[in-house]
């Protein structure tokens, strides 16, 4: 096995990569609180872009720290990152120039069910069923 599934897959960074997904997800959050920030960064990147990259990731991390099937991980992934979207936009609605948006948060767990669903699918099912 390539030693790049060992990292995604190793039990015992499980816990580094769950705090690993929540310290991104809170930059995140004070990233995108900043006045101007995302205007700035709209110039290069769109929001379609930014969500779904920036949650994919989150997806990432947070389907290869969890236990079980590729099911369940998909399961509990998309759930979390469903939260932390959800989230994500309530805490943009509280500051006038910024907004929350349905779409932002559909575009995030869209992210989630893609990502998982490529990890189903190139994952060795073997070392997804040890960790």
């Amino acid at each position: 096995m390539p030693s790049f599934f060992f990292l995604l897959l190793d039990p015992r960074l499980n816990k580094l990569r769950y705090s690993t997904a929540i310290i991104l997800f809170l930059a995140i959050l004070v990233a995108g609180s900043i006045p101007g920030a995302r205007a700035e960064i709209g110039q290069y990147a769109p929001g379609v872009f930014l969500h779904s990259s920036s949650y994919s990731v989150l997806a990432l991390l947070w389907f290869t720290a969890s236990r079980g099937s590729a099911a369940s991980r998909t399961v509990a992934t998309v759930l979390a990152i469903a939260l932390m979207g959800a989230i994500d936009e309530l805490v943009q609605s509280m500051f006038p120039y910024r907004g929350a948006d349905v779409r932002d948060w559909m575009v995030d767990c869209s992210s989630a069910v893609v990502t998982c669903a490529i990890l189903w699918l190139i994952l060795p099912k073997a070392a997804l069923q040890r960790s």
